[in-house]
């Protein structure tokens, strides 16, 4: 996968350091031995070219060890190079170094030659090593995977791979292991380490009927859950797919070094063989030895692998950071666009409210407030609602089924239940006006009922529930849906990042709406739209907008807006499947203030990528200009090439100690 992001589109450093034999995962990840071997290659050459240098007043000896010196560090070089030509990739970073070498060698610089290698393939093991440094954050995600799932049947616990898994099996789950796919917890109660998928910190305290993801840690007590889904359904595997998806999309600044290493290596080829040739025969004093070495220097100085390394490796390590806390970006080009946004739309319920609703207000009418609670839980008892769960949390009381002879619903307006020996009906004014309407009352009964129902607060932020009982107004319960913790924080960060227009498209009524965009300082809100209208309304503020547009929402109904925004973001933790697979990056943790994260970790990243070009290119002309004019040697080329390398990848890994 990693292998993957950093050679796409490489086609002036194929194969060189930027392209090494490391990867990540088990079918790529350089092994200690690997390593240790090419150390022990290095130490094999250095001593080598020591003897020669203490040798170097017996030629014929000296030069064998320079040679086996360079053929020792440098043999892959070599190797690499004549296998690109024979599949027609001539101008890489193996071929300049090679050319270039050989070069010194047929002037007579036979230990800056070999000088040349040692320090490339020094450049090469410490450049890796930072490389795998800055891959942790991400390698790290291959480890949610758990090695084995203990299976319950009857009595007995059986270990099975996970991929075994089947959505209904029941699994055990011991402290310090890996919870192995969705679940429910079935027994028990823990506490759960959620950081490797959601980046937070403190520890989860769960128990019977909360959901547990696969790679959270189970940390302290015995666990019996029941799986929702196999392990290649689960909220790992697409966090797993996720990043591999990213590594396949390169921002524009990626992309762009790529196409200017596959224009800039021939120029740089052919100018060396001009230096080597015009020179000499234009000063007449045909000293083809002097410019030939010049034009070594000058192709080893020319070697791009400092910006086709970094450049990528940054996006990356972007990548790797935000992965860290718990913010997943699909792909460098979406990382590197947060740069340009200056236009946030949120959705409401479940992104900026926490999608729980809750009683905040019980107004009786000729009854206690348990009793009006109690007519509306056994009326609701039946339904599946947030609202009608809301209420019978609120209760609190167990309620007998037996009392409950039949139920009614009407969908978005309210329920009519026989309960209690009363006829019960909940829902809202339109529908119990509704039903006094057609009810068996005499026309003037009716009118004097509905007169009877009080003048509410129709300016509550809350949704009302009204309650009758046997033709007789009871009064009313507002259940409302409370902002996030971190909203406020959200909205004030985002806009010291930069952002000048936040907007909040909801299908929730007017009064909610307003109340929450009031509270929030929020510069737009649009209300009671259905997914298609929210569309519309997103495209009108995106064409007024300057830069890109990122809409946040974690519903279903989101997901034509998520996928036409300019950057969609979806909640990961409860956001649906639909939200997750049509948005560009996903905030695992649910708190929409990891979005001003991202815009920092963004713009970090682009900051230092322009610093890596800026360094890489003005090292790369001075010592191409020293180099021509005879005022560079080999040593200061190694430095210009291998040392800018290391030094920009060195300044990459910055990314992933950054404070947020």
């Amino acid at each position: 996968m990693m292998k993957t992001a950093l050679k796409s589109g490489c086609t002036a450093c194929e194969g060189c350091c930027c392209s090494s034999d490391a990867g990540t995962g088990a079918s790529g990840r350089r092994t200690l031995q690997a390593a240790g071997t090419d150390m022990a290659i290095l130490a094999a050459g250095i001593v080598l070219f020591t003897a020669g240098f203490i040798l170097r007043n017996y030629p014929a000896v000296s030069f064998i060890l320079f040679f086996t010196s360079w053929l020792t560090a440098g043999y892959k070089v070599v190797f690499r190079s004549f296998a690109n030509i024979t599949k027609g990739r001539i101008f890489d970073e193996n071929f300049l170094m090679t050319i270039a070498t050989v070069g010194a060698f047929l002037t007579g610089q036979f230990g800056e030659a070999a000088a040349v290698m040692l320090f490339y393939k020094l450049g090469s093991i410490l450049e890796e090593m930072a490389v795998n440094h800055s891959r942790r954050s991400i390698t790290e995600l291959m480890a949610l995977r758990p090695e084995h799932a203990n299976l319950k049947q009857g009595d007995e616990i059986i270990q099975i791979r996970p991929e075994e898994i089947k959505p209904g099996d029941i699994l055990v789950v011991r402290p310090g292991e890996r919870i192995p796919a969705d679940s429910i917890i079935v027994d028990g109660s823990s506490l759960a380490d959620t950081s490797p998928l959601t980046g937070e910190s403190l520890p989860k305290a769960v128990g019977p009927g909360d959901q547990v993801l696969g790679g959270y840690i189970n940390k302290t007590g015995l666990l019996t859950i029941r799986a929702e889904s196999g392990l290649e359904q689960s909220a790992v595997a697409r966090i797993l797919e996720l990043v591999e998806e990213a590594a396949s999309r390169k921002a524009p600044m990626e992309s762009f070094i790529n196409r200017f290493a596959a224009y800039y290596t021939p120029v740089v080829t052919i100018s060396a063989l001009l230096i080597a040739v015009i020179p000499p025969l234009v000063t007449g004093r045909m000293d083809f030895m002097t410019w030939l070495y010049r034009a070594m220097i000058f192709l080893v100085i020319s070697c791009p692998c400092a910006l086709v390394v970094s450049i990528p490796l940054t996006f990356y390590a972007g990548i790797g950071k935000s992965s860290a806390n718990g913010i997943l970006v699909k792909g460098g080009n979406y990382l590197d666009a947060l740069n340009r946004a200056d236009t946030v739309v949120f959705d409401k319920t479940g992104t900026l409210t926490k999608g729980i609703f809750s009683v905040t207000g019980i107004r009786p009418h000729g009854c206690s407030e348990q009793e009006l609670l109690r007519l509306a839980a056994y009326a609701e008892h039946n339904s599946t609602h947030p609202i009608a769960r809301s209420i019978l949390q609120a209760y609190g009381e167990d309620i007998d089924e037996a009392q409950i002879e039949n139920s009614v619903e009407t969908a978005g307006k309210g329920i009519r239940t026989s309960a209690l020996g009363h006829d019960i009906l909940a829902g809202n004014l339109e529908f119990i006006k509704s039903a006094i309407g057609t009810g068996s009352h005499g026309s003037t009964e009716n009118a004097s009922l509905s007169a009877a129902i009080p003048e509410y607060d129709d300016e509550s932020a809350g949704t009302t529930v009204h309650i009758m009982s046997d033709g007789r107004y009871m009064g009313w319960i507002e259940v409302s849906d409370t902002l996030k913790d971190d909203a406020q924080k959200a909205v004030d960060r985002l806009r010291k990042n930069g952002i000048k227009k936040i907007a909040m498209l909801t299908g929730d009524s007017r009064v909610p709406a307003e109340t929450a965009a009031r509270e929030l300082g929020l510069d737009e809100v649009g209300y009671g739209l259905l997914p298609h209208e929210k569309a519309d309304r997103l495209e009108k503020i995106m064409s007024a907008a300057n830069g890109h547009t990122i809409f946040v929402g974690d519903g279903i109904n989101d997901a034509p807006v998520l996928a036409s925004a300019d950057i969609g973001v979806s909640m990961g933790g409860i956001g649906s499947d639909a939200a997750i697979e049509a948005s560009d990056i996903v905030l695992m943790t649910d708190e929409p203030s990891r979005l001003a994260d991202a815009l920092k970790i963004a713009a970090i990243t682009r900051k230092i990528a322009v610093q890596n070009i800026a360094f890489a290119i003005s090292v790369k002309v001075l010592f191409l200009l020293l180099g021509a004019l005879g005022l560079a040697t080999m040593w200061e080329a190694v430095f210009s090439d291998v040392g800018v390398t290391v030094l920009a990848v060195l300044n990459t890994l910055r990314i992933r100690h950054y404070r947020i």
